[in-house]
């Protein structure tokens, strides 16, 4: 049976950064709270990143975070294209130029009279 993820309130991550903050080892805060210390870690960083804004959701991306990753992605998806076809022009100009290579520069169609 797999583990389920905690959900902690906002208050509660507040409350263990501010422990850590006056003094409390992490080892200590961590057994306190029971989590991984590297939870802490990166509660503490985002406390101090986003300020009252940090802790908003509930696992949720932020919503200017999850915007850049949208455009990243269409970049992405973009130079894909652009790569693609800048190959299929390349693969013509290559045809156009055996092609020419390989007719005559005259010309093989002859008009008859009857």
């Amino acid at each position: 049976m797999g583990l389920s993820r905690r959900k902690c309130t906002k208050e509660f991550k507040e409350e263990a950064v501010r422990r850590l903050d006056l003094g409390a080892s992490l080892a200590e805060v961590a057994r306190a709270c029971e989590v991984n210390p590297n939870v802490l870690h990166r509660w503490r960083r985002e406390l101090r990143d986003y300020g009252a804004k940090a802790f908003a959701g509930h696992g949720q991306r932020r919503q200017e975070d999850a915007r850049v990753a949208e455009l990243e992605r269409k970049v992405g998806r973009q130079a894909l294209e652009i790569d693609f076809l800048r190959r299929c022009l390349q693969h013509l100009e290559e045809q156009r130029k055996l092609q020419a290579l390989t007719t005559r520069t005259w010309s093989t169609r002859t008009s008859k009279k009857k």
